[in-house]
C-alpha cells in the first residue's frame, strides 16, 4: 500500500486503529529517524492490516455502522503511520486528539541543501532559507525555487549545481508519498479474538510493546472499553497528584487476580477472566485505589507521585487492601504499610527485576499473616535498614533519601522559609514543591566547588545543601551569604530551620565551614530519619474487645478466676453457704492486687455451668433474688462505697447459659476478709492474687505488702483504730488493726497519749 493511499484511507474513514492498540508513544527523535529512513530509502518494516465487516472497538469518535461495509483495521504500524501523518498533513489523525500526543513532531525541519533533519531552533534556522518545515514541503507551501529565490534575495549567488541539489532534495522528500509499505493482511474471515492473537504474536518477539501493553490488547478483546475505563481512572488519580500509567494498572489487575507480578499471559483468556476482571476492577475503581492514595496522603505524607522513586511499591499495598475486600485497615496495619513503603523507596526495592520481585512480594501478601513485617525482612536480607551519615555524601536531590526527608519534614509541620506556608498542602495536577540551595552554588563555585572538581561539585549539589520551599525564595543567591539568609529565616520563623533539620550553630553558616555544615546536617538527618522510621510502628495496638468465650478458653490467670457457683454445691448436690467465702476471698485478692474478673457459673476447667442451680436456691428461682443476695453479701463484707465504685456486676450469656461477671477494680486501701475458724470464731485474713490463685498472707507478710502497696494507708490506720475501739463495733477488726500499728511503728505506744487507753479497752473487749 502506498503511503499516500494509507493517509487518504485514514481521512476517508476507511483505515482505523483498534482501541486495543496502545496510544501514540513515540518520542520526537523516533519520528525524525523514521522520516530519515524513508527519505534515504532504508527498510522501514511492514504494515499488518485486517479487512472486516465486524470490527472491534475503534479509537476516536467514529462509530462503525454495518452499512459502511468492510473497513481496514491497522494492527501493526500505527506508531509509524501516526508519526508520518502528522509530519505530512500537519494535523492530528482523526483517531487521536491533541492531548493524546505527548511528543508532537510537527516542528521537524529539513535543510533542503544538506538533507539534514532537526527540530526547529530559532537561532539556527530563522536566517537560513535552506531550513524549512517538513510539513510545508509536503503541502507544497514551499518549493525548491522558493528557497533559491530567498537565497538570491539575501545576496547569495546560487550556482546551477547548488540549485539542482536543492531541487533534487526537495523532490526526494516529497517522493516518500509514493513509498510502498509492504502490507501483510489477516484473513477476512478472522474473528476479533484471532486478530488480537495475531497482533500479539507479531509484537511478542519484538521490543516495541511492553508485556503489559500486549496483555492490555488481549484484555480489549473481551472488554473493548477497558482502555477508556483505565484512562478515566488515571485522570481522576492524576487530579489527586498520582500520575500513573496503563502499564501500572495492568500489573495491579494481575496482582489482585493472581498474586503475580510477571505472568501477564494469565490475563489473556476470555473464558477465565471476562467476569472476574470486571468484578476486580469495580472494587479497585470504587474503593481500593482511592483508599490507598488516601493512606499515602494522610499517613505517609505523599502528595504527588513525583515524590515516589518507584510507584510499583504501591502494588503490594493495593493487593493487600483488595484482599481485604476494600475494608478499612486498623492503625497498626497502616503504620506497618507506611514503614515498609518508606524502606522500599530508600532501599530501591523495585529498581531492577521488577516482575520477579513483585512475584515474591505478592506471594508474601497472600500467604503471610503479617505480610509487611515479612516484606521488610526481605529488604533487610538485601540491604541495611539503618541510615548512616555517609549515605548522604555527594547524593543529589534525585536520591530517595531526599524524598524521605521531604515526607519527614511534612510530618513535622515544616514550613517554607520565604512564605511561612506549611509544606503540607494539596498538590493536584501541578506539583509545586521546590528546593533551594542553602549555600548558593554561585558562591560555592568561587570557593572551588565547580565542574572542574568533580568531588567538590558533588558536595555543592548534595541534598543536604537543600531546603524545601513552596515557591522559590526571593533572594539574589549570589549577593546574600548563607549566614545572612539563615539568620533572617531564623528571625522571621524561629522554628523553621529546626523543622527541616538545619544546624542552628551560626558558626556552621560561614562559607568557609561549608563541609562542616554538611557533616552536621548529615548526622542530624540520619538520626532523625532513623527515629522517624522506628517510631512509625511503635504504636499502642488498637483495643479489640476480647469476647467472654475467648477469655474462658484462655483459662484462669492473675486477672481471671472461675467459680462454679455462689451457693449450690455440685459435689454435695445441695446448698452450701460456705461457698460464698471462696467468692469473697477472690474479690479481696483482686482488690488488694491489680484488680481482675470473677466469673460465677464457670467450672475450673472452663465448662459453662450457668446459674440455673444457684437461682434455684432462692424462692422464685430468678436472677433478681440471686443479685440481691450477692449485693448484700458484698456490702456486708466490704464497705458499701467501695462496692459501688469498684465492683461491677453483670449477667452475660455464654453458650446460651447465663453467668455472673464481676469486674473488680484495685482498691486504694487494704481489704481484709472476716471469716470463721473451725471453732466458729471470727478472724481477719488478708489475701492477694498470685498467678491464677488467691493466696493468704501471714500478718508480717501482709504488713510488708501493705507498706509497699498502700503506703498512705498506714498513716491513716492509727486514727481508724481509735474510732473502732471507742465504738466497740467490731472488736476483732480493732485487734487486727492495732496489731498492724504495733508492727508498723513499735515506738507508737510510748509516743501516742491514748495508747494505754486503747490497750485497756481492748482487754475489756
Amino acid at each position: 500500500m502506498k503511503l499516500s493511499t494509507a493517509l487518504d484511507k485514514i481521512d476517508e474513514q476507511q483505515l482505523f486503529v483498534p482501541s486495543f492498540q496502545r496510544e501514540y508513544v513515540w518520542k520526537r527523535e523516533a519520528a525524525k529517524s523514521f522520516l530519515d529512513s524513508l527519505i534515504k530509502g532504508y527498510p522501514v518494516g511492514t504494515m499488518l492490516t485486517w479487512e472486516t465487516n465486524d470490527p472491534p472497538e475503534l479509537k476516536g469518535p467514529h462509530q462503525y455502522h454495518e452499512k459502511q461495509g468492510a473497513v481496514r483495521i491497522l494492527l501493526d504500524g500505527q506508531q509509524r503511520l501516526t508519526a508520518i501523518y502528522m509530519l505530512i498533513r500537519g494535523s492530528i489523525p482523526p483517531y487521536y486528539t491533541e492531548k493524546d500526543i505527548k511528543e508532537d513532531p510537527r516542528n521537524l525541519c529539513v535543510n533542503v541543501e544538506k538533507l539534514e533533519l532537526a527540530f526547529y531552533s530559532k537561532i539556527k534556522m530563522q536566517n537560513d532559507p535552506c531550513w524549512q518545515r517538513v510539513t510545508k514541503i509536503f503541502n507544497k507551501d514551499v518549493r525548491s525555487k522558493d528557497v533559491v529565490r530567498e537565497l538570491e534575495n539575501r545576496g547569495e549567488e546560487v550556482s546551477r549545481e547548488r540549485d539542482d541539489k536543492i531541487d533534487d532534495n526537495t523532490h526526494a522528500i516529497a517522493k516518500i508519498l509514493d513509498w510502498n509499505f509492504p502490507e501483510q493482511t489477516v484473513p477476512v474471515h478472522a474473528t476479533v479474538r484471532e486478530a488480537i492473537d495475531i497482533f500479539y504474536k507479531v509484537n511478542a518477539s519484538g521490543v516495541s510493546l511492553t508485556d503489559a501493553e500486549l496483555a492490555l490488547a488481549q484484555i480489549s478483546g473481551y472488554w473493548p472499553k477497558v482502555r477508556d475505563a483505565f484512562k478515566c481512572k488515571l485522570k481522576e488519580l492524576q487530579g489527586q497528584g498520582f500520575e500513573l500509567s496503563l502499564d501500572f494498572l495492568v500489573r495491579v489487575i494481575l496482582g489482585c487476580m493472581y498474586h503475580s507480578g510477571s505472568d501477564l499471559k494469565k490475563l489473556h483468556g476470555k473464558e477465565k477472566n471476562n467476569e472476574t476482571i470486571h468484578t476486580a476492577w469495580k472494587l479497585l475503581d470504587e474503593q481500593v485505589l482511592n483508599y490507598v492514595t488516601s493512606i499515602l496522603k494522610s499517613h505517609a505524607f505523599v502528595d504527588h507521585t513525583n515524590e515516589i522513586s518507584s510507584v510499583y511499591a504501591l502494588i503490594p499495598i493495593i493487593v493487600y487492601c483488595y484482599d481485604k475486600n476494600g475494608q478499612h485497615l486498623n492503625e497498626v496495619e497502616i503504620r506497618k504499610i507506611v514503614n515498609w513503603f518508606y524502606y522500599s523507596q530508600i532501599r530501591n526495592r523495585y529498581s531492577g527485576q521488577l516482575p520477579q520481585k513483585l512475584d515474591r512480594d505478592l506471594r508474601i501478601v497472600k500467604d503471610d499473616k503479617n505480610p509487611f513485617d515479612q516484606l521488610l525482612s526481605v529488604i533487610k536480607e538485601e540491604r541495611r535498614l539503618k541510615i548512616i551519615p555517609a549515605e548522604f555524601e555527594g547524593r543529589k536531590i534525585s536520591h530517595p533519601l531526599f524524598k524521605l526527608a521531604c515526607w519527614y519534614f511534612k510530618s513535622r509541620g515544616a514550613i517554607c522559609f520565604s512564605t511561612g506556608v506549611k509544606l503540607r498542602h494539596s498538590m493536584g495536577e501541578k506539583y509545586t514543591l521546590e528546593n533551594d540551595h542553602i549555600f548558593p552554588y554561585s558562591r560555592l563555585k568561587t570557593l572551588g566547588y565547580s565542574w572542574g572538581n568533580r568531588i567538590k561539585y558533588a558536595l555543592a549539589q548534595e541534598l543536604t545543601n537543600r531546603a524545601i520551599l513552596t515557591k522559590t525564595a526571593n533572594r539574589t543567591k549570589g549577593a546574600v551569604t548563607p549566614k545572612d539568609y539563615l539568620t533572617k529565616v531564623k528571625e522571621k520563623f524561629p522554628n523553621a530551620l529546626a523543622l527541616q533539620c538545619i544546624p542552628e550553630d551560626p558558626a556552621l553558616w560561614e562559607e568557609e565551614n561549608y563541609e562542616r555544615f554538611l557533616q552536621a546536617r548529615r548526622k542530624m538527618l540520619s538520626e532523625d530519619l532513623n527515629q522517624f522510621l522506628n517510631d512509625i510502628t511503635e504504636t499502642t495496638p488498637p483495643v479489640i474487645p476480647t469476647t467472654l468465650e475467648e477469655m474462658i478458653e484462655a483459662g484462669e490467670s492473675d486477672l481471671l478466676e472461675f467459680k462454679a457457683s455462689l451457693r449450690w454445691d455440685y459435689r454435695l448436690a445441695r446448698v452450701n453457704n460456705d461457698l460464698k467465702y471462696a467468692v469473697l476471698k477472690t474479690i479481696a485478692a483482686f482488690s488488694n492486687a491489680d484488680g481482675g474478673t470473677l466469673l460465677i457459673g464457670v467450672a475450673d476447667d472452663g465448662e459453662i455451668l450457668g446459674l440455673e442451680d444457684d437461682f434455684g436456691t432462692f424462692k422464685g428461682a430468678n436472677r433478681d433474688k440471686f443479685q440481691l443476695h450477692l449485693t448484700n453479701l458484698l456490702n456486708n463484707s466490704f464497705n458499701i462505697v467501695y462496692v459501688m465504685n469498684n465492683i461491677g456486676v453483670s449477667f452475660p450469656q455464654v453458650a446460651e447459659k447465663e453467668i455472673c461477671k464481676l469486674d473488680i477494680q484495685p482498691s486504694t486501701e487494704p481489704k481484709f476478709l472476716t471469716t470463721k475458724n473451725k471453732n466458729g470464731q471470727q478472724q481477719q485474713k488478708f489475701y492477694v492474687r498470685s498467678g491464677n490463685s488467691s493466696q493468704e498472707l501471714r500478718p508480717e507478710e501482709a504488713h510488708n505488702y501493705c507498706s509497699e502497696r498502700f503506703p498512705r494507708w498506714l498513716d491513716l490506720v492509727f486514727l481508724a483504730t481509735s474510732a473502732i475501739i471507742e465504738s466497740c463495733c467490731c472488736p476483732v477488726q480493732a485487734a487486727s488493726l492495732l496489731y498492724f500499728v504495733m508492727l508498723s511503728e513499735p515506738s507508737f505506744s510510748t509516743q501516742h497519749p491514748s495508747w494505754n487507753h486503747w490497750a485497756m479497752r481492748l482487754q475489756m473487749i
